[in-house]
């Protein structure tokens, strides 16, 4: 790869001779072992189906997920980014498998040999009867911890064998699959430019004693108290996040006159630092590095973390809120703002200021089958408007815009704060909120007068107290209710109602001989085209779109029956076609300490996923996929060679939104989400919700809430839109109140 891109966003490291997993020689051996019966090395050439000489096939067909330093990176992503029980459950079933007795109890009688010692160590054995271990506990309901550990070892695997590059940006096994990243450098904007520079101070290139005076070269007042170790900055307005949330409410506070710093956790990156490669950009742009999900591995979690927050990294997806939703929360909640001619005009405020548009001039592989797929069935398709030009052929934006034709928060409303004196204060984490009693004589029994905040740079060691008139939490609603609870707010809608749009995937196989579709998976616009699935009374019941699949996500993601299969599935890769299905969740979840996720479908919508993956399958099939199927993990699919419609529909019949891995059921799936949103919900009074219509916490005065987290229920579309126009509403009514405690 040519391009030159951010060091962190590279990929390429040095090799590395020592780990921090701490993982002993024993188990690191057992490891290895279950990654080379996963992904083993398998000789070419008993394979008839692919031509000989073909170096990059040899070397898929030969690679193993064994080779060094695959089972390293692995067991050091396990004990970085993974759930605690996770790492203690795995190490605990390693070192079982790493004895002869431990081996016999959880293999039984394949580990026996006729000859010395008769009992073999897992490593031990066969490759053969290693891979019926894996297929029997993948099928295993009785105890599925041990089926939830190769699970996570399964994908962490694949994960890094398919996301790893080398010195050169490229990873040998992509050739095979087909996949080749854009390093397209006729991009529009300058390689230099860095809109935000002149507000920007990034922690990871300052020093505790170049720190202080950065703050003053932006107009701040610091005052050091260095027995305390600690730095305090003051300002009007201190906002934790920078995403959709956290950049509107930055624009307009700036814009009213308010001094305003931005505290943001990760990283600032431009359009000529990205990569668009897979690994670096989770790591870098990533909650968690993107290896985050519930406690009980069922859905798999992305949510932005980098200046933009998800609007750097989402798929430029804009609706506005529906009629219908609107209408509920203004009646049912109660909650006059989505009723008012106000939120309509804002949706319109914000659409114009991220520059969106609503055709599409080409349109990629995907969304062409979605569309061509539903135009055979007679369905309703729709153009999906997007923050970005007509023109905008780009399948990599969830790694950043290369080519800056994405207008996310960094791009738009974060120039406009920091045109207006914002600080931008990158490389930090929101300790604990400034809590103290109330002696105001308010209804609220504390207030709120800032934020402590801690330097993730090890250069830093002292810690920020930033002090403020109003603190915005707008770090998400992952994120919000765990600094809100630790910082000793007891609202008990804080934490609760979390909504994640909880997503399934359907596929199709188009072999290149179809020639009515261009491209590969990964190319073209991520979404450009959608389709409504509404019962008869015109109830909207899922929403089917294309996602972004990267071969790590698809390796990931993919059904594990046998080695050989995996590696078949790899190779139509980047012919194969997928439709996810939404749904507007009315079942809910809870996360109320950092990173520990949970939540529960409800029955409803079970039956409205059922609904959307049969549909996605339907229109696959009219599209001309020569093979569907879904990522159950029975590896669920049909032949469409001359398949009648009662057959199809027959296959249908057995499509269902499978439990996860935890579930007592042989079949189990992996869900996704990238919406979380209403774990601290806007609420008429205390009971109903954790702030009232203006986002000010019930509990602490001068304390809102500005980012997803806020909204009464889900949306059931992509909730961009929905949430910059309530932030929007929100910030001007803070900074209404503002003008008016300062001029009195």
């Amino acid at each position: 790869m040519g391009k030159e891109c951010h060091p962190l966003l590279s990929g390429r490291r040095k090799a590395r001779s020592n780990y921090s997993h701490g993982f002993s020689s024993a188990e690191m051996q057992t490891l290895a072992t279950i990654c080379d019966t996963i992904l083993p090395s398998i000789p070419l050439e008993e394979k008839q189906d692919h031509p000989a000489g073909n170096k990059a096939l040899e070397y898929f067909y030969k690679a193993s997920g064994s080779q060094a330093p695959i089972p390293d990176e692995v067991a050091e992503i396990l004990v970085k980014r993974g759930l605690i029980e996770a790492g203690i459950l795995i190490r605990v079933i390693l070192m079982i498998l790493s004895t002869k007795l431990g081996t016999f109890l959880l293999c039984g009688s394949l580990c026996l040999s006729k000859k010395w010692p008769f009992i073999n160590r897992f490593s031990c054995m066969s490759f053969e009867n290693r891979e019926k271990v894996l297929q029997k506990w993948f099928k295993h309901w009785f105890l599925t911890p041990v089926r939830v550990a190769f699970m996570y070892i399964k994908a962490l695997c694949l994960f890094v064998f398919l996301s790893r590059v080398d010195e050169n940006g490229s990873n040998p096994a992509w050739e095979a699959i087909n996949y080749h990243v854009d390093i397209d450098e006729n991009v529009c904007h300058s390689q230099k430019e860095r809109p935000l520079q002149k507000g920007i101070i990034e922690t990871m290139y300052e020093t505790e004693n170049t720190l202080p005076h950065s703050f003053t070269q932006k107009g701040l007042r610091v005052a050091q108290r260095s027995e305390q170790n600690v730095l305090k900055i003051n300002c009007d307005v201190v906002i934790i996040g920078s995403g959709c949330g956290g950049g509107v409410a930055a624009a307009v506070l700036a814009s009213s006159g308010q001094k305003v710093i931005v505290v943001e956790k990760g990283n600032y990156f431009t359009p000529s630092d990205y990569s668009l490669l897979d690994g670096p950009s989770h790591d870098q742009l990533y909650e968690s590095g993107g290896i985050l999900t519930t406690v009980d591995g069922k859905v798999m979690i992305l949510a932005g973390s980098t200046v933009g927050g998800g609007s750097a990294v989402n798929w430029s997806v804009c609706i506005k809120t529906p009629k219908s939703l609107l209408k509920e929360w203004a009646e049912y909640h109660k909650l006059t703002l989505f009723g008012s001619h106000e939120y309509l005009s804002a949706m319109d405020t914000v659409c114009e200021r991220i520059g969106v548009t609503e055709n599409c001039v080409q349109e990629g592989f995907q969304n062409q089958i979605l569309r061509k797929g539903c135009e055979n069935l007679g369905l309703e398709v729709e153009r999906v408007a997007r923050n970005s030009s007509e023109n905008h052929y780009c399948g990599s934006c969830s790694y950043g815009c290369r080519k800056g034709d994405k207008k996310g928060t960094d791009r738009t409303w974060l120039v406009d704060a920091v045109n207006h004196g914002a600080v931008i204060l990158t490389g930090c984490k929101a300790e604990r909120l400034i809590l103290e009693r109330n002696k105001n004589g308010s209804v609220r029994e504390k207030k709120c007068s800032g934020v402590i905040v801690k330097a993730l740079s090890n250069n830093i060691t002292m810690k920020l107290q930033i002090e403020a008139k109003a603190t915005i939490s707008a770090c998400g609603a992952l994120l919000t209710p765990p600094l809100l609870i630790s910082s000793g707010l007891k609202n008990p809608n804080i934490g609760e109602n979390l909504h994640l749009h909880p997503v399934l995937m359907a596929w199709g196989y188009f072999p290149d001989s179809n020639s009515e579709f261009k491209g590969n998976a990964y190319e073209g616009g991520i979404i450009t085209s959608a389709h409504k699935v509404v019962s008869g009374y015109s109830n909207v019941r899922a929403l089917i779109e294309t996602p972004e699949l990267s071969p790590a996500k698809y390796g990931v993601l993919c059904p594990w029956e046998s080695a050989f299969d995996m590696k078949q599935r790899m190779l139509k890769y980047a012919r194969t076609a997928h439709l996810i299905t939404i749904v507007r969740d009315r079942g809910a979840g809870e996360v109320k300490v950092e990173g520990r996720i949970s939540h529960k479908l409800s029955p409803l919508d079970k039956e409205n996923l059922k609904a959307g993956l049969r549909q996605a399958l339907r229109i696959l099939v009219a599209a001309g996929a020569v093979e569907v199927g879904t990522h159950r993990s029975d590896g669920q699919r049909i032949k469409c060679k001359g398949i009648s419609k009662k057959e199809l529909e027959e296959f249908l019949d057995t499509v269902y939104p499978a439990e996860g891995a935890m579930s007592q059921e042989e079949k189990w799936t992996l869900y996704g989400s990238a919406h979380q949103m209403g774990s601290c919900r806007m609420g008429i009074n205390e009971k109903e919700g954790a702030v009232d219509e203006n986002g000010e916490s019930w509990e602490a005065e001068g304390l809102f809430v500005c980012d997803a987290s806020v909204l009464p229920s889900a949306v059931g579309v992509n909730p961009m839109i929905t949430i910059q126009s309530t932030a929007y509403c929100l910030s001007k009514k803070i900074a209404d109140s503002l003008k008016k405690k300062q001029s009195s």
